[in-house]
């Protein structure tokens, strides 16, 4: 459809269908007669002939390219015409409608003129265009700042708004910024200055911001004239500090009557610190928030290779600075991402919420939730918890049973309370996948370079090369200003220093002058050569008061003088040695970093392609397992736990709740790298790193165990085993406490995951409880709950496959059980028994021989009398250097040196090695040995 076709359209729709009705007619003509609707006449055509001339001119704001249809429009110019109506009232033609509209367009200057609509469109759209990227949307790539957020900061700086003065309303500072420097709406300057204060949008606020400025959960900001503002001392500091010192060029303002900077004079990357997002015409930018540790690190790193001439290569500028830290915390899953965003200008980075799970009491019930403390970066808390609930409604989100938000200013805290049956991991997953727990930041690096001329896409070694080369010449410009000071007061004080050497020369001319112009010449007239002082000078002698003129402030100036000197070197220096300026740009990056970092907020995992360097992130450190038998793990640091004396109560290194759900039933040391081989009741086995296991401090409960692995409500983790390393030579020994043992190959396990895999058959009743690692080389020891003990040699096991029953270890009598299993080497010395009541011993190794397997075995120690109840807790293989950690069943922990504890025969009943609540109920429940200092610090 032409431009014919669209007027005649438009005029058919707008005009009365009924225009060939003979009484529509007298209507139309007895109104015009009348003069009532003339000027709705003309009003009607020119709207139609402006609705046609818009839609054809929809192709040129499409696309600027000219296309020789355009052309050929171009080149019929539309002439200028005055719409008129003939005394009979007849309508005004098509072209008359036309040329009324180019008049109503052009202006009176004009009109002897023709104009080309698509030329006119095209030009002033771009005019916009350009408006839109260089004066609003996209930051500057040497301070970060875009004009809005500039101007509000140098205009704070002017009504001294510093961050030791005192708040003002945020009304006054945006009626300042606009009638000075930004000639827009007032909701525009406010929203800028509210991001900039709040401390979950940016990582370093320029603004400190007083009052109510918006949350997470996109709550409105106060209006402004509730709200008060100043400036922070990284913004003050760092971006102002010399403002005022010809560091950076100033513009005049939107009228002329103002200046404003076209720069500020920054001293960290503000792009890379806190990031942007803006929307031009044909371009965006959205740059994420990095911390400024890393940044001023990274900084250092590229100046000191400027000085040497090597440049920093990308994997170390990537080691020094892995990854966005976004101010809300959360976690970034994988390392492609930034590296793409990094390297190409544009990429996805993934980025998960921080949770774990906790029991909670709900309506006199505990219950297993699901705690969220960190969000994704720019989500919405309330929204986020609407659509949870919207997916539980709609059946879409199972075993849940109850959603609240417990934030408050001290951080954010979700709670999603789960079902009974419902399995933490299966839950937290869907979350993952269904909700904004789990979602990307999508990264896309552009902004102003070319001293803020040319938006230009850039990778992160670009950016970092921007703000350097910016901040190496403002270092120069502020030197030059320096200079000029230093030198104009030098000047001054060389005057100084001659009026005060001829004082009585200088008080006889200025006496004897008619007045202060004279005396000014007679101290500049170059006859008087003992004077001869500039303008300045002369000038400054002039102000001079007689207490000035003393020996004291001679000194004074000399010393002045001095220092000025020195001061002009350096400054000369700083003007003509590169060198010079990066060693003071590294002080100055270090200097800020001690100031004003802060540890990184946004923990970096690995993804799945990065599975297997996932260990790389982990520090090898000694820590505790602590497993209970009401299903639950964590993690301790080794040095939580000091040495004590025997006989000591010791440290709780667990919940002091007395419930059966505390009693701990496994409790080890191991390193962190180690693999965890986790044995259940029921035969199967689980594999994880120790890094893995959630960490506690001393009293907490710890994690479920469901919440870390797979395992069954009715089934119990009877034993763990740290793993350094699958040997071919080695083999995993199991026992059960029915007295049924077998021997499998160390490497049938190597590929053991998280899922668990099935070890042993077991006969009804039976538990598989023990695990250790041996080879063909060593002995197995056993011992009984009653007190009795068999030796025999590995090598008599023939291994078997992962799921046979094996054979039978020693008969045990009726009522009895295997206590404990151990796997005895040649340089192994003692063998340490400690009782359920505390009483303890040392036996050598060599005392229980070999014999047959299958055997009723030795005694390994005989129990106090009058303590019928007594029973074998632990017999544990020990060395006199070695150092132990027992734990009860109550969780009390003492840890104690072997050679402490005395070595007595079999038949001994031992000594009292850790006091006992046995009238409550409590037991010794294991012993673990601690790893030996030189072992630890070779792997």
């Amino acid at each position: 459809m032409d431009m014919l076709q669209l007027i005649r359209h438009s005029k058919r729709e707008t005009m009365s269908c009924s225009a060939s009705s003979n009484q529509g007619d007298r209507r139309r003509r007895r109104r015009r007669q009348n003069g009532i609707n003339k000027t709705t006449s003309h009003v009607e055509c020119l709207l139609v002939v402006l609705v046609a001339l818009l839609l054809s001119c929809i192709p040129c704001i499409r696309s600027f390219a000219p296309s020789p249809r355009r052309s050929a429009m171009s080149k019929r110019s539309i002439p200028i015409l005055s719409l008129s109506t003939d005394e009979a009232g007849s309508t005004p033609t098509e072209s008359e409608m036309a040329s009324a509209a180019n008049e109503f367009l052009l202006s009176s200057s004009q009109r002897q003129h023709t104009i080309d609509l698509p030329d006119e469109v095209s030009n002033s759209f771009m005019q916009y265009a350009l408006s839109i990227i260089l004066g609003r949307a996209l930051p500057d790539a040497r301070d970060g700042m875009k004009p809005v957020h500039r101007r509000i900061l140098y205009a704070m700086n002017g009504l001294g708004l510093g961050p030791s003065g005192a708040y003002r309303k945020c009304a006054r500072v945006v009626g300042e910024v606009l009638g000075k420097y930004h000639p827009h709406g007032d909701s525009a300057v406010y929203d800028a200055l509210v991001r900039l204060a709040q401390p979950f949008s940016t990582n370093q606020p320029l603004i400190d911001g007083h009052g109510n400025f918006g949350s997470i959960d996109a709550d409105p900001p106060a209006a402004m004239r509730y709200t008060e503002c100043r400036l922070t001392r990284l913004a003050s500091e760092t971006l102002l500090d010399d403002i005022n010192m010809d560091t950076v060029q100033f513009l005049p303002n939107f009228d002329g009557s103002e200046y404003e900077p076209a720069v500020l004079p920054a001293k960290v990357p503000i792009l890379l610190l806190n990031g942007g997002a803006g929307i031009a015409v044909g371009m965006a930018t959205n740059v994420p928030p990095h911390n400024l540790g890393e940044l001023m690190d990274a900084c250092v790193q590229m100046v000191k290779g400027r000085n040497h001439g090597v440049e920093i290569d990308d994997a170390k500028l990537w080691k020094i600075v892995p990854g966005p830290d976004f101010p809300t915390g959360a976690c970034i899953i994988g390392k492609s991402g930034a590296k793409s965003l990094y390297t190409t200008g544009n990429g996805g980075i993934v980025m998960r919420a921080v949770m774990h799970l906790e029991e909670v009491s709900s309506s006199k019930k505990k219950r297993n939730a699901i705690i969220v403390t960190e969000l994704p970066y720019q989500v919405n808390k309330a929204a986020l918890l609407e659509r949870i609930a919207s997916l539980v409604n709609e059946k879409k989100l199972d075993g849940i049973a109850d959603l609240r938000d417990e934030s408050d200013r001290d951080g954010i805290r979700m709670v999603i309370e789960l079902k009974r049956d419902a399995v933490a991991a299966v839950v937290q997953n869907n979350l993952l996948k269904k909700t904004a727990l789990e979602s990307t930041f999508s990264g896309n690096f552009l902004a102003l370079f070319g001293s803020g001329t040319v938006p230009q896409r850039f990778t992160l070694r670009e950016a970092l090369d921007c703000f350097l080369d910016f901040r190496f010449q403002t270092i120069r410009n502020k030197c030059i200003f320096q200079l000029d000071k230093v030198e104009n007061r030098a000047h001054i004080v060389d005057g100084l220093l001659v009026a005060l050497e001829f004082t009585d020369r200088v008080i006889e001319i200025v006496r004897n002058a008619p007045d202060q112009a004279s005396a000014r010449a007679a101290l500049m007239d170059p006859d008087t050569p003992e004077l001869c002082l500039s303008s300045a000078q002369a000038d400054a002698v002039l102000k001079l008061q007689l207490g000035q003129l003393t020996r004291l402030n001679g000194d004074k100036l000399r010393d002045e003088k001095k220092t000025l000197t020195e001061s002009q070197a350096t400054l000369q220096n700083l003007l003509t040695n590169d060198t010079a300026v990066r060693d003071s740009m590294i002080e100055e990056f270090e200097s800020l970093k001690k100031r004003f970092a802060t540890p990184r907020k946004t923990k970096i995992l690995p993804d799945e392609d990065e599975a297997l360097s996932e260990i790389d992130y982990i520090q090898n450190e000694r820590s505790v397992i602590v497993v209970t038998r009401g299903g639950y793990i964590k993690r301790m640091p080794l040095k939580t736990f000091e040495t004590q004396n025997r006989g000591t109560r010791g440290k709780r290194g667990a919940s002091n709740n007395m419930s059966d759900d505390n009693e701990v039933a496994h409790f080890f040391s191991c390193n962190d790298h180690d693999t965890i081989l986790m044995t259940t009741q029921s035969g199967i086995a689980y594999g994880l790193r120790a890094y893995q296991v959630p960490e506690g401090s001393r009293t907490a409960k710890g994690a479920p165990i469901p919440s870390v692995l797979p395992v069954k409500s009715e089934d119990v983790i009877t034993s763990v085993l740290p793993v350094s390393e699958f040997s071919k030579n080695e083999f995993i020994v199991l026992a059960t406490e029915f007295g049924w043992i077998k021997k499998t190959p160390l490497a049938a396990f190597e590929n053991l995951t998280s899922r668990g895999l099935i070890i042993a058959s077991l006969a009804d009743g039976d538990r598989l409880n023990w695990c250790e690692k041996c080879t063909d080389a060593d002995d197995i020891l056993l011992g009984s709950t009653r007190g009795q003990a068999t030796r025999f040699s590995a090598s008599e096991l023939r291994p078997t496959g992962r799921t046979s029953r094996g054979v039978k270890s020693m008969t045990l009598k009726k009522g009895d059980t295997i206590a404990d299993m151990n796997v005895l080497r040649k340089d192994d010395e003692y063998v340490l028994a400690v009782t359920t009541e505390g009483y303890g011993k040392r036996v050598k190794t060599d005392e229980f021989r070999k014999t047959a397997r299958g055997g009723s075995g030795v005694i390994a120690i005989k129990f106090k009398a009058g303590r019928v109840d007594d029973r074998i807790s632990t017999m544990r293989v020990v060395n006199e250097e070695d150092e132990i950690l027992l734990i009860t069943s109550q969780g009390v922990i003492v840890r104690q040196k072997v050679k402490d504890i005395p070595c007595q025969g079999r038949s001994a009943t031992g000594v009292l090695v850790q006091k006992v609540d046995v009238k409550n109920g409590d037991t010794i429940s294991t012993v673990s040995i601690v790893p030996r200092e030189e072992e630890e610090n070779g792997n």
